[in-house]
């Protein structure tokens, strides 16, 4: 069923802005002149987030709806928990959504499954707001009829993975900010000061001194070819851009940021938590390992933990355990294959996975402290050497024309 975004006055004249599923334009307009609305304005909107939308088109649709997916996925899970069907629970989140394409897709997936579709059908046209790994969850869910638990389940999923990124971000928000502010500061002190100062010795005509002259140099190499230098920033980021889209430069690349000292371990440590939770919380829901494999996956974000799952996935078909292949990986730690050895054994893998996750959710946030604590030192330490480079450019001609 079409929906359509209308623009109508109510009965005392004010203005109401909204969304509304009907078969036809005529019959939207019917339906909310019931309510005591006159439309003056509809139009049909296209769904959001459907199967034919780019990758590139689905990644900006998900970026957008990231933030409120785990807090819809835990109401309706609590509806469903409180015996709600299905359709009315959905109908409960339609009217307090906060984002209007989160509207008109939940308005989508309601009327799919009025029509005879499954959740996880519904849901499946839509990979721009609901991921692989959210729709398969739900497809078995279905399948063993606990709906509400798979969702409770997935929310938690979903909160954990959100608090660890953006623990993160957090971590790296205020050597960017650092370094942002210390760039103003110089570029204002090279643009308005540097080039007034040297410009009132030279009237002197005394020689400048050899800091003076360096600052100097600087400054006129960057007035005169910072476009060229803008431009070449551009093209190498377009160049790097071009290289990861690309199986093997993404490789290439990822692998080299595994590499780097502080910010590769915790990228690496970020990954295996991903991993290991995802995993777990697939395997819980009863979704098949080889499927659990192929969603984590595409989870991790790393290609060279992607091959080494792509490896995985090859050797379980030719009838392998999960753990050999990763302990020759070279990527996970031999203790994680280990301890998923010893959890294929007993039968426990989800609560060891379970356990391996929470174990390196520490150790993210462990490295996360580390990786803080050696970035601050070291960016105040190039801030403050580059302003005092600066200053003694500026302090030792000054000096020179007091005692002239």
């Amino acid at each position: 069923m079409p929906v359509y975004s209308y623009k109508a006055f109510n009965s005392g004249g004010q203005i109401k802005t909204g969304i509304e599923d009907a078969d036809s334009p005529r019959e939207a307009r019917l339906r909310l002149r019931r309510q005591g609305l006159h439309v003056t304005d509809i139009s049909e909107l296209e769904a959001v987030g459907e199967k034919s939308q780019s990758r590139l088109q689905q990644w900006r649709s998900r970026r957008k709806t990231a933030s409120y997916l785990p807090q819809i996925t835990r109401q309706l899970a609590t509806l469903l928990r409180s015996g709600i069907p299905l359709n009315d629970a959905l109908k409960a989140l339609i009217e307090q959504v906060e984002t209007r394409r989160l509207e008109v897709v939940l308005r989508d997936v309601r009327e799919r499954i009025s029509s005879g579709s499954s959740f996880a059908e519904a849901l499946e046209l839509h990979p721009g707001v609901f991921p692989q790994l959210f729709v398969s969850m739900v497809r078995a869910g279905e399948a063993a009829g606990n709906n509400d638990v798979v969702l409770t389940r997935l929310a938690e999923f979903l909160m954990r993975q959100s608090r660890m990124k953006n623990r993160v971000i957090s971590a790296l928000m205020y050597p960017i900010i650092m370094l942002l502010v210390g760039s103003v500061v110089v570029t204002i002190l090279m643009i308005k000061v540097v080039p007034q100062l040297i410009a009132l010795v030279e009237a002197k005509q005394q020689q400048l001194p050899t800091p003076t002259q360096i600052l100097k140099e600087t400054t006129n190499f960057l007035s005169s070819y910072w476009i060229l230098l803008a431009v070449g920033a551009v093209v190498i980021g377009m160049v790097i851009s071009a290289i990861r889209r690309t199986p093997n430069g993404k490789f290439a690349t990822d692998k080299m940021i595994l590499g780097l000292p502080i910010v590769g371990d915790l990228f690496k440590k970020q990954a295996i938590s991903r991993f290991a939770v995802t995993l777990a919380t697939l395997l819980k829901t009863g979704v098949p390992i080889l499927e659990a494999i192929k969603i984590v996956r595409d989870v991790v974000g790393n290609a060279v933990l992607q091959r080494v799952l792509d490896d995985l996935h090859s050797a379980i078909l030719k009838g392998a355990d999960i753990s050999t292949p990763l302990k020759r990986s070279g990527i996970f730690p031999p203790a994680v294959g280990y301890m998923i050895a010893v959890g294929e054994q007993s039968g426990e893998l989800e609560e060891i996975l379970d356990s391996l996750a929470e174990s390196y959710d520490l150790e993210v946030e462990i490295a996360t402290d580390r990786m803080t604590a050696a970035l601050e030192p070291i960016m105040i330490i190039i801030m403050a050497g580059a302003v005092a480079f600066i200053v003694m450019a500026i302090v030792l001609p000054m000096l020179a024309l007091g005692s002239s």
